[in-house]
């Protein structure tokens, strides 16, 4: 008898630990819903957390994270559709692909690295700088072509990648 009362209570008590702790898991895809409600292109939003497996356990400052290798991944991306342009772009449009060298090379060595560590750190404000910055980047490659751009798709991916990173990121100040 005694032995059938401690079985019960330990299947009890590991039931309610077991059933407590997915009531109180950190994330979900409500919160990732909810999050991304608060920027500025809420399905794109969706889409690249939920692409992520850890955005399911991850907190705010998480899906900030994920964000920021989101911009690095695109711009990454489009760093090496510049590496292919080099040999084949028109003369005229040389100087702007410069240029844009230029701009993802900050993106990939200031922006992401001071929005990572600024969040890594509990300080958001310099991830917004950060995140607002990329955008700006990727906005100066696309108006440096004059409307011509060959990097356009690239250039919108990393822009609202990097708005809304920016969007969560505010969600933390």
């Amino acid at each position: 008898m005694l032995k059938s009362l401690t079985l019960l209570v330990l299947i009890l008590c590991t039931t309610l630990v077991v059933t407590h702790s997915r009531v109180i898991e950190p994330n979900d895809a409500n919160t990732v819903r909810q999050t991304c409600s608060k920027t500025p292109n809420s399905a794109l939003c969706i889409k690249y957390l939920n692409a992520d497996p850890k955005s399911s356990t991850a907190d705010v400052n998480g899906l900030a994270l994920i964000m920021v290798n989101v911009i690095k991944s695109r711009a990454n991306i489009a760093v090496n559709k510049i590496n292919q342009l080099k040999g084949s772009i028109p003369p005229a449009q040389k100087v702007a692909l410069k240029s844009c060298a230029d701009k993802y090379n900050a993106i990939l060595v200031a922006d992401v690295p001071q929005a990572t560590e600024a969040l890594q750190k509990g300080d958001p404000k310099f991830a917004v700088d950060a995140a607002n910055d990329a955008a700006i980047e990727a906005n100066g490659c696309e108006n440096g072509f004059s409307g011509k751009s060959p990097l356009t798709a690239e250039n919108n991916v990393v822009r609202d990648a990097s708005a809304i990173t920016s969007a969560i990121c505010r969600l933390l100040l």
